[in-house]
């Protein structure tokens, strides 16, 4: 079963964001209280536990929200979901997915310590089409099309 390990927010762009348990997907928005929420394509950032791990495996200290990730999710191949993919999270909210990776124009923190990062490859961003609570341990699963 694929589920959300952590959901993380932050107050200010351009910084980590913090797990907080739970949170409220906002229609059209994002995850309420998040900085990086808006009316835009990337509402939303998900980022599997298994991208963080191959980090950790070079030796860095890494946890939920430290790439800046809204969602953190375990058993899902995200960089592998085409655009256009729905995915279903919790018992209410649908995402679907509208770009793969993002482009770092400066060079985050763990890109200036180790020369690579995982978000531009393997990190994924989501419109929030019916928003709903959302928390750690909640299960995503890939909406059945037609």
């Amino acid at each position: 079963m694929a589920k959300i390990v952590a959901v993380c927010r932050s107050e200010e762009k351009g910084t980590t964001k913090q797990p907080i348990g739970e949170g409220v997907l906002r229609e059209d928005f994002g995850l309420e209280g998040d900085a990086h929420a808006d009316h835009g394509h990337r509402q939303v950032s998900l980022l599997a536990v298994e991208s963080i791990d191959k980090m950790r495996g070079l030796g860095l200290e890494l946890g939920p929200g430290d790439f800046a990730e809204n969602l953190t999710t375990e058993g899902l191949a995200l960089a592998s979901l085409p655009v256009g993919t729905r995915i279903l999270v919790g018992a209410d909210a649908l995402l679907e997915v509208t770009q793969i990776g993002k482009e770092c124009h400066r060079g985050c923190a763990i890109y200036q310590q180790i020369g690579k990062c995982i978000m531009p490859r393997e990190g994924i961003f989501a419109r929030v089409l019916r928003g709903g609570p959302v928390r750690a341990g909640d299960e995503i699963r890939l909406e059945e099309s037609g």
